[in-house]
């Protein structure tokens, strides 16, 4: 690339409409020059060939993406092997990019083929890089629908107020007969658990069919809140083919569901928008696929975009992984988590979120320390339905726990 081609792909944030771009953190490795590395990347998400041969025209000015921010250090070695990696001088660059969201309009699809498609991860000379954050202006954000409930929303629903809300994965997750996996949440929900759910992995089987489990579950939930006073909510998995989704959705709600679990990934981010339309209760996002694509340091994705994703496509909640170390994630990829679901994002709503791995009422206050809020899912599986005092005394334990730490 000539030096004032590598030029074009470079410009002064104060000199863009700032309402058209999405502005995208990317680190990078390369071999050579990293101006001319970040121009490629530029090029290669957006205009790619700018011209056609012989003909006086160029498209960059409208539709290339830019480079508005750029830090590079040299490096001895890049951090991962890769089969065919540039030799030569190798540099870590950090990348800001300007991108205009008319290439691809608020399709998610599009989007994600531009901003982690090929013309991100088979940039010349660019063998490890990593999306590390996204940002969009609200003119784009507002033809999302984001949540329908929100934070808000599900508190209104639990009527649970300056508090956590307070999950169960009913356990075992899977091979329970839907009366049996109806007896073992009611009684959760009688030690006071807000929630009970099903489990990510849990479809509707032949063996526990959802129209069966959601009516069970259903029943059982208008006994729990006669007996306790207090509102309550069945989580149903509607996760399956996508043409499903909508119908499962219907079945689930009628027969007792007042929330849904969708696995956003498998799924596809594009799925739960679909569903979020068609939708009248909550929907929680589980992160099956997540791990793969953001864990390896430096490399794929931050998990924070994917978050910032699902809630623009309209989750309520993001159930992520949590703290500790049965979850392998760095405190400070949890709290981005945490942040992408509550930090402002134009006219779209907060999402509750919902970090989770092995926790109990011995790890609530860890977790309410580190969080700093109260707005977050607080969601059990073994802590509650595999205590010793049975699933009533494992949700009691929890709700003695924060009765404690709000004292």
């Amino acid at each position: 690339m000539r030096p004032t081609d590598i030029d074009a792909f470079f410009a002064d944030r104060h000199t863009l409409d700032a309402a058209q771009y999405l502005e995208l953190d990317y680190t990078f490795e390369c071999g050579g020059d990293p101006r001319a590395a970040a121009a490629h990347l530029c090029a290669e998400q957006s205009t790619a060939q700018w011209q056609r041969v012989g003909v006086d025209e160029d498209y960059r000015p409208r539709h290339a993406a830019k480079v508005i921010a750029l830090e590079a250090e040299p490096i001895a070695a890049l951090s991962l092997p890769v089969p065919g990696a540039p030799a030569g001088p190798l540099h870590r660059v950090r990348v800001t990019v300007a991108h205009p969201h008319g290439n691809f309009g608020p399709r998610i699809p599009n989007l994600l083929s531009a901003v982690l498609g090929e013309g991100v991860y088979h940039v010349p000379g660019v063998p490890v890089i990593r999306l590390d954050d996204i940002r969009f202006p609200d003119a784009y954000l507002a033809q999302f629908p984001g949540p329908q409930f929100g934070v808000a929303g599900l508190r209104q629903l639990l009527d649970a107020h300056d508090r956590p809300i307070f999950l169960g994965v009913v356990k075992p997750n899977i091979g329970l007969t839907p009366a049996a996996f109806a007896a073992i949440a009611e009684e959760a929900w009688l030690g006071g658990l807000d929630i009970a759910k099903d489990d990510e992995m849990l479809a509707d089987i032949d063996w526990s069919p959802l129209a069966e489990r959601a009516q069970r579950m259903g029943e059982a939930r208008a006994r729990a809140e006669r007996a306790t006073g207090a509102r309550k909510l069945y989580m149903a998995n509607v996760t399956d083919e996508v043409s499903r989704i909508r119908e499962l959705h219907d079945v689930a709600v009628s027969r007792g569901a007042g929330a849904l679990l969708v696995n956003a990934l498998p799924v596809g981010l594009s799925g739960l928008r679909m569903l979020r339309e068609h939708a009248r209760v909550p929907l929680f996002a589980h992160f099956p696929m997540v791990a793969a694509l953001t864990r390896v340091p430096g490399y794929g994705v931050h998990a924070r975009v994917l978050t910032k994703l699902q809630r623009l496509c309209g989750a309520d909640a993001v159930i992520m992984p949590g703290f500790g170390d049965r979850m392998m994630v760095p405190e400070d990829e949890v709290m981005a988590n945490v942040r992408a679901c509550l930090e402002p994002m134009g006219p779209i709503q907060p999402a509750l979120p919902v970090p989770g791995g092995s926790d109990s009422a011995e790890t609530l206050p860890r977790v309410y320390a580190t969080i700093g809020t109260r707005d977050f899912g607080f969601v059990c599986g073994r802590g509650i339905f595999g205590h010793a005092d049975g699933p009533r005394g494992g949700a009691a334990s929890v709700r003695a726990a924060w009765t404690q730490l709000a004292t």
